[in-house]
C-alpha cells in the first residue's frame, strides 16, 4: 500500500476562491458530483436527483455556540477566549489567545461584565488547553455575550448574517465551535423534496472541535496527534441505518464529522463517548457509502479523511477540476458529493 507524507496532501488554492461570505441562498451553492466516471458540475439542490428512494441521509445536529469571548487580565492585557467544552457546572475547557499566559488563580473580567477563574491546564498539567470556571451558566452567557466562532481564514467579524449561516437549520444540541459544513446547504425547500424523493433521514451528533482548522505539522501522518471530540449516535439512527442495509438502500453521510461519527462508532460498538479517529488512505469504511462534503484546507485532516473515502486521486483530480472552474472553498463555499471507492 501507497505511504503518504503530509506534503502529499498540500495543494496551491488561489486565495479569492475562500469564500468569506455564504451563497445567497442555502441550497444554490454548488455541487461538484464526483460520483460516476467523470465530475459533473452541479447546483446543490440536484442532490435529491443524485440520491435513491431508500437511501439514508445522516446529519450532524450539533448546534455551534458563541463561543469567542474578550476580556482583560488583572494587568489590563487583553484576551481572548474560544470555549472547546463545557465540562459540568460553570466549569469549561478553552483555548486562551493572550501576549502572556495570566497565573492559575487569575481571574478575568470578561466583557459583558462577568468573571473567568483560569483553574490550570486540560486534559492534564502538560495539555495544550485551559480549564476555567465562570461566574454563572456558560452557555447563557456564551449566547448573550459571546461572538460566532468564524474560522481563522474568514477575515470579518462576526455579524448578524453569520449568526443566522454559519448554523444549520436543523441544529439542535449546543456545544460546537465550528459549523458541520456540508449540511449548512440544506433548506426546508430542499428537505422537503429529499422527503417527496423517498429519501430517509436521520442524526447524529458530533460537537466539531477548532482542532478541525489545524493543519497536520509532522511529515509522517502516522505521527499526527488527533484532537478529541464527543459524539453520539442515538439509538434511532442506529436503527435506521440498519433498516437501510436490510432494504439495500446506500448510507449517505452528511459531512466529515459524521463520518468520524459513524465509523467510531463501528469500530468501536460505542455509540457516545469522545473520538480521536484519525482517517487516512487504508481506513476500512464499515457504515458510509456516499458523502457529501464541502472542501477542505490543504495538509488538513479532512482532506486525509475524504482521500481516504473516495480515493486519493479521485481527490486530488476533484480539486484541481474546482479549482478550475471556480468553485469556492471551505467553510461557506460549495460542495461536493462522493462515491466510496471500490
Amino acid at each position: 500500500m501507497r505511504t503518504f507524507t503530509v506534503g502529499d496532501f498540500d495543494f496551491a488554492l488561489p486565495p479569492e476562491l475562500i469564500a468569506q461570505h455564504p451563497a445567497p441562498e442555502r441550497s444554490a451553492s454548488r455541487l461538484l458530483d464526483g460520483t460516476g466516471p467523470q465530475a459533473v458540475d452541479r447546483i446543490f439542490r440536484d442532490l435529491p436527483d443524485l440520491l435513491e428512494p431508500g437511501d439514508l441521509l445522516v446529519f450532524n445536529d450539533t448546534k455551534v455556540v458563541k463561543a469567542r469571548l474578550f476580556g482583560e487580565k488583572p494587568t489590563g492585557g487583553k484576551v481572548e477566549l474560544l470555549i472547546e467544552r463545557v465540562l459540568h457546572g460553570q466549569d469549561v475547557v478553552a483555548h486562551m489567545k493572550v501576549s502572556k499566559k495570566p497565573p492559575f488563580g487569575t481571574t478575568l473580567a470578561m466583557q459583558g461584565g462577568f468573571s473567568a477563574t483560569l483553574q490550570g491546564r486540560w486534559p492534564d498539567e502538560s495539555g495544550p488547553l485551559f480549564r476555567f470556571r465562570l461566574s454563572a451558566e456558560p452557555y447563557a452567557l456564551m449566547e448573550q455575550h459571546g461572538h460566532v466562532p468564524l474560522p481563522p481564514y474568514i477575515e470579518h467579524g462576526d455579524t448578524a448574517e453569520d449568526a443566522r449561516r454559519y448554523q444549520t437549520v436543523f441544529a439542535k444540541n449546543p456545544g460546537a465551535v465550528a459549523a458541520p459544513t456540508a449540511a449548512l446547504h440544506f433548506d426546508e425547500a430542499l428537505l422537503a423534496r429529499l422527503d417527496t424523493r423517498g429519501v430517509q433521514r436521520a442524526s447524529v451528533t458530533l460537537h466539531v472541535g477548532a482542532g478541525t482548522f489545524q493543519p497536520v505539522k509532522v511529515d509522517d501522518i502516522a505521527q499526527h496527534q488527533m484532537h478529541s471530540e464527543w459524539y453520539e449516535v442515538p439509538l434511532q439512527t442506529q436503527r435506521a441505518i440498519a433498516d437501510t442495509r436490510e432494504r439495500g438502500g446506500r448510507v449517505v453521510a452528511v459531512g466529515t464529522t459524521t463520518v468520524r461519527t459513524l465509523e467510531s462508532w463501528a469500530s468501536t460498538g460505542r455509540a457516545s463517548g469522545d473520538t480521536a479517529i484519525f482517517i487516512t488512505p487504508g481506513f476500512p469504511f464499515r457504515v458510509v457509502d456516499r458523502l457529501v462534503t464541502n472542501f477542505h484546507l490543504p495538509r488538513s485532516t479532512l482532506l486525509m479523511l475524504v482521500s481516504a473515502f473516495a480515493g486519493y486521486d479521485r481527490i486530488m483530480d476533484l480539486y484541481r477540476h474546482a479549482i478550475a472552474q471556480r468553485y469556492r472553498f471551505f467553510s461557506y463555499g460549495d460542495a461536493m458529493l462522493l462515491a466510496k471507492a471500490a
